[in-house]
């Protein structure tokens, strides 16, 4: 009976795949993968692995997420073991939770395998830690997907005050209207900010300024790039570890 594995694929440095993620995309019929799953991992599975891309980029999504279900779907018809291959993690802004739920209704089997999400990982290669005792005990991942100028907005702006971290993920195309939400808010106009682009792989690139200086030193950044705002960003001169010049993976 077919199974479909909505997997992630954590981070770009492929190291960070789970060894359970690594076992099913060997073993795959078919691998449904998108922009952010690092491309060697595809270099992984068997001669005769049907690959489908169905990869999102800056908001233009070269295939629907109703299609991609379809997709996915109909793969299941056709394949015993059918992998949906996500960047990060499944259920943290990947839509893998919409992707279970159309299979379910349909009687599809499925597994998920959690993957090490870029809120925590990249960071962590940038030298910033997310949490960190006497800065603050608490994080929030943040989906920058939603901008300050929607009349209706999920995400409460007003509650952003405290001294948590925050990371914005998918956000780097709205840095400069968040960092004015914030700001305007009432976020001093020099706490410290960074912006993380390619974070884990050798093209990893960091700038650290405020939320006043960082558009401005950040508007050059290839995606794709997350958000950190937090006092934690003070610590990645010390942290810091990370030497993308000298990194080579196993």
């Amino acid at each position: 009976m077919a199974k479909v594995y909505l997997t992630g694929a954590g981070p770009g440095d492929i190291e960070l795949m789970t060894l359970k993620a690594a076992r099913v995309v060997k073993e795959a019929d078919v691998l449904i993968y998108d922009r952010l799953a690092n491309p060697d991992i595809l270099n992984m599975a068997k001669e005769n692995c049907e690959m489908i891309y169905v990869g999102k980029q800056d908001g233009k999504h070269s295939v629907p997420q109703d299609e991609i279900n379809e997709i996915i779907y109909q793969a299941a018809l056709k394949y015993e073991n059918v992998v949906r291959l996500k960047g990060g993690d499944p259920f943290v802004f990947g839509r893998g939770g919409e992707e279970a739920i159309y299979l379910y209704d349909r009687d599809i089997k499925f597994e998920i395998i959690p993957g090490i999400s870029s809120a925590i990982s990249v960071p962590a290669y940038a030298g910033i830690p997310v949490t960190h005792r006497g800065i603050t005990t608490s994080f929030r991942v943040v989906t920058g997907h939603e901008t300050p100028k929607k009349k209706i907005s999920q995400i409460e702006w007003q509650t952003f005050l405290n001294d948590e971290t925050i990371v914005f993920l998918m956000g780097f195309h709205n840095i400069k209207l968040i960092t004015r939400k914030l700001m305007n808010l009432g976020k001093r106009r020099d706490y410290p900010c960074a912006v993380i682009s390619k974070g884990s792989t050798p093209e990893q690139e960091v700038v650290v300024g405020t939320l006043e200086t960082i558009v401005e030193l950040s508007k050059d950044m290839p995606t794709p790039a997350i958000i950190v705002v937090g006092e934690v960003v003070t610590l990645r001169d010390k942290v810091k570890w990370f030497n993308s010049d000298s990194y080579t993976p196993l």
